[in-house]
């Protein structure tokens, strides 16, 4: 009996991951198991918010062209000094003509390019926040993915650990049927098995949960069934110092380059206001057609050219204003920037952090605690069927067991959520 339960048990480490997910959803299962390398293909194909700043970057990309052309020119079309009193006759009077003119507004020279170059920037900018989403996606759908993958393998685990206590049940009473123990144990297997019901029943809820976030990820229906691969990589890399991750981030985060781009825009902006103290131009030009007179002699034609100056004579309350405001701006961004750069740096020291202590519990666990922890269970049941321990010894040493499972899952998912923090943190999908 000792042997098989725990050939069982030790399946839970090595044991091929049944997918529970039809239990918990209506829709099939997916053909191919859901790896996070494909969660994250999946989420950056479809998700929605991903795709609508994509599409504002690719918006914004084409505003550039469009600050720095000219004006539209205008051209105008007119009859001039017509005679009313003679019932608007073309040929009667000398100054009577049809024109047709054309005029250009022309900025001072230097604004159409400033505006150019800022909504460059600007654009620049766009394009790294739509990579920093980027980045940020694939870190949820990790953090997601190996949230559901714990939670899997707890529920793994209480079934493992129902049929374990059922077993457990099974010795009590045949003992205490023959007078070699007592009924307090069966009553106490009998409870264990409550709470693990109960817990059980926690975490079917905590699954579907997980699974409905890991889907709106992907942009799928909450109840699409999800299949995980049987094996999961259990070895965790050594990392860099914080100090040489930093110095990563000031190269690859997109957004302390969104940041950097939004101080040029804003320095753009600003040497754009001060050329609005200088005035802009319209040119044009016009050509007057004359009739001949009443008595059929020629008249001859005019052109006519103009140049009109815009007058910057309210810089106090326009022109002033302007470039506060622009001063205003660009500080506002350096102040963006070295916001940035601290949140960044806490980032990485956070994560770092948390991946060494997970890291470190996760090998701790595996080489140390797990395998005691299943020798000591094994021992406790071997000893309790011969009568030299309590009963209260075994469920004791059950309950270790399995926490100690449950901790060997949620500490490697930790891991591999931190890692994901911090290469999102650095500016990359993966470290």
């Amino acid at each position: 009996m000792v042997s098989v339960i725990f050939r069982r048990l030790r399946r839970i480490l090595v044991m091929p991951v049944v997918c529970w997910f039809v239990l918990f959803s209506n829709s099939p299962l997916a053909d191919e198991p859901l790896t996070p390398e494909r969660a994250v293909g999946i989420a950056l194909e479809d998700n929605p918010g991903l795709a609508e700043i994509k599409a504002r970057a690719e918006a914004m990309a084409a505003i550039p062209s469009q600050e720095g052309s000219l004006p539209d020119p205008t051209v105008s079309f007119g009859a001039l000094w017509l005679p009313v009193a003679s019932g608007l006759n073309l040929h009667k009077d000398d100054f009577t003509m049809m024109e047709v003119g054309i005029s250009q507004a022309v900025p001072f020279p230097g604004k159409l390019a400033l505006k150019e170059k800022a909504a460059v920037f600007e654009a620049e900018a766009i394009a790294e926040t739509a990579e920093e989403a980027r980045l940020q996606l694939v870190r949820e759908v990790t953090l997601q993915w190996w949230q559901l993958l714990f939670i899997h393998r707890s529920l793994l685990i209480i079934d493992d650990a129902e049929h374990l206590l059922k077993q457990l049940a099974e010795i009590a009473d045949s003992q205490y049927r023959v007078g070699k123990g007592l009924q307090q144990d069966v009553l106490s297997a009998l409870l264990e098995q409550t709470k693990l019901a109960k817990e059980k029943a926690q975490h079917i809820g905590m699954h579907r949960a997980a699974m409905a976030r890991l889907n709106a990820l992907l942009n799928r229906p909450a109840d699409h069934g999800i299949r995980l691969p049987d094996e999961v990589a259990t070895e965790l890399p050594d990392i860099r110092s914080a100090g040489d991750l930093q110095k990563q981030s000031e190269q690859s985060r997109p957004l302390l380059a969104e940041r950097k781009k939004a101080i040029d825009a804003a320095q753009t902006r600003l040497e754009l206001a001060k050329k609005d103290y200088y005035p802009d131009f319209t040119v044009g030009t016009a050509y007057s057609f004359r009739q001949n007179n009443p008595n059929g002699q020629s008249r001859s034609d005019f052109a006519s050219f103009q140049i009109a100056v815009t007058l910057p004579i309210y810089t106090d309350r326009k022109q002033a204003k302007a470039v506060d405001q622009r001063q205003s701006e660009l500080l506002k961004e350096r102040y963006a920037l070295n916001d940035a750069e601290r949140k960044i740096q806490t980032e990485i020291n956070a994560s770092l952090a948390l991946y060494q202590g997970s890291r470190e519990q996760f090998e701790l666990l595996k080489n140390s605690a797990l395998p005691l922890a299943e020798q000591t269970i094994t021992a406790a049941v071997a000893a309790y069927q011969v009568g030299k321990t309590d009963f209260q010894s075994v469920i004791r040493a059950e309950n270790a067991w399995f926490d100690y499972r449950n901790q060997y899952w949620q500490t490697l998912a930790e891991a591999h959520q931190a890692l994901a923090q911090l290469a999102a943190a650095v500016g990359k999908e993966a470290l």
